[in-house]
C-alpha cells in the first residue's frame, strides 16, 4: 500500500532546500551502504547542511496529518539529500531492515522520498516499485512524497539528463506488521469520513473496535 501526499512541503521549503543542496557538498552515496553493487548516486556529506535539511523534512513529516495517519509513526530517521545527476540511477533492491541510529537501530517499515526537483528538470530517474510482475512508478512534483513499504524491491531509473534532487528517509511504524498497519488504517479512514454519518451508538462501537486494535496491535 502507497500513500502519495501532493503537498507534504511549501514552495518556500522547496527553495530552502533547494539552497541548502546547490551550496553543500555531496558525497558518494555508498558511503551509507559500503558493500551495495547497484547504488549509483550521491548524498548530502556536508554535517551541517545534512541538519539543516532535516529538520526542514522532519518539521512538514511530522505536521502532515496524512502521513501521520498512515505511518503511525513510532521513530522517522532524519531524510537524507540525495542526489542523480546524469546516468546516475539504483538499481533494484529492497532496503535494509535496520538503519543505524544514535540510541538504537530503527527498523525500516516504511520508505519515504520526497520529490524536490520539478519532474520537467531531469528525464527519467523514476522511483519504479515492483508489485508482483508489475511496477508502479513515481515522478512526483517538487514537495509532493510518496511513502511505501520499505521490504519492497525497487529502484531508481537511470537519469537521463539534468538532475534529480530528492529527500530520503525511513520510518519504523508503531504497527511492525504490514497487513495490521494497513487494516487500522483503513478502518480509522471510513470512521472518520463516515462517523457523523452514523447513529451515535454505532460510532461508539466502532471507537471501541479501534482502541482495541490499537492496544493489540501497537508496539509501546
Amino acid at each position: 500500500m502507497f500513500l502519495q501526499i501532493p503537498d507534504l512541503l511549501t514552495a518556500a521549503e522547496v527553495d530552502a532546500l533547494r539552497a541548502i543542496a546547490a551550496s553543500a557538498a555531496f558525497i558518494d552515496g555508498r558511503a551509507s551502504n559500503p558493500h551495495s553493487k547497484v547504488k549509483n548516486n550521491e548524498i548530502v556529506g556536508d554535517a551541517d547542511a545534512h541538519a539543516r535539511a532535516s529538520r526542514i523534512m522532519l518539521g512538514a513529516l511530522g505536521r502532515s496529518e496524512p502521513f501521520k495517519d498512515f505511518a503511525m509513526p513510532r521513530t522517522v530517521a532524519a531524510p537524507m539529500l540525495t542526489r542523480y545527476g546524469a546516468d546516475r540511477h539504483y538499481g533494484l533492491h529492497a532496503d535494509a531492515a535496520f538503519m543505524p541510529m544514535k540510541d538504537r537501530p530503527l527498523r525500516a517499515d516504511l520508505s519515504c522520498t520526497i520529490f524536490l526537483s520539478d519532474p520537467a528538470a531531469y528525464e527519467g530517474g523514476a522511483l519504479r516499485v515492483l508489485l508482483g510482475d508489475r511496477a508502479v512508478e513515481f515522478r512526483l512534483s517538487a514537495g509532493a512524497a510518496v511513502v511505501y513499504p520499505s521490504t519492497t524491491l525497487h529502484e531508481v531509473v537511470p537519469v537521463a539528463s539534468g538532475e534529480r534532487l530528492v529527500g530520503l528517509t525511513f520510518i519504523e511504524s508503531k504497527i511492525a506488521d504490514a497487513w495490521r498497519r494497513e487494516v487500522l488504517y483503513e478502518l480509522n479512514e471510513v470512521v472518520a469520513l463516515e462517523g457523523l454519518g452514523m447513529r451515535p451508538e454505532s460510532f461508539t462501537r466502532a471507537q471501541r473496535v479501534q482502541q482495541a486494535l490499537q492496544r493489540m496491535w501497537m508496539e509501546h
